[in-house]
């Protein structure tokens, strides 16, 4: 039981030692992926700003009704926030399939040799007694 409990201990130590540095860069990466969301999130709200202050921001000929342009740059902000949170849930999904990947792989292995136990100690016990039934026959 011992050896067992020492392998399974191995396997979880070389699963993190294998799992730490795409977690550490994975948390780096996420880190400045949130900074770049961030100054995007303040541009544009600068960018708002100065369009909601006509006195701030250069006057500019206008072609097109002000309601169809409010409604498109509604359309663009709704579809740049779903496509952050598309991104942010992508992301969780990479990163739970980063860590749970390898433990289910050590897991898998470990319940399979588990299985080529038992099933090695089911045949032994049906040859023996086979084996059982044979000495009896023989001494009938």
């Amino acid at each position: 039981m011992k050896a067992k409990l020492l392998n399974v201990l191995t396997v979880c130590v070389v699963i993190l030692a294998v799992l730490s540095p795409e977690l550490v860069v994975f948390g780096i990466v996420w880190e400045r992926h949130l900074d770049l969301v961030k100054s995007q999130n303040l541009a544009y709200e600068v960018n708002k700003t100065t369009k909601n202050a006509p006195d701030l921001a250069p006057q500019t000929e206008v072609t097109h009704s002000p309601q169809t342009s409010i409604q498109s740059s509604d359309r663009n902000v709704i579809n740049q926030m779903l496509t952050v949170a598309e991104q942010y849930k992508f992301a969780a999904i990479l990163q739970w399939f980063f860590l749970l990947t390898p433990i289910c792989v050590g897991l898998g292995i470990l319940f399979y040799d588990r299985y080529l136990v038992h099933r090695a100690a089911v045949l032994k016990e049906q040859v023996e007694m086979l084996e059982r039934l044979w000495q009896q026959s023989i001494e009938q």
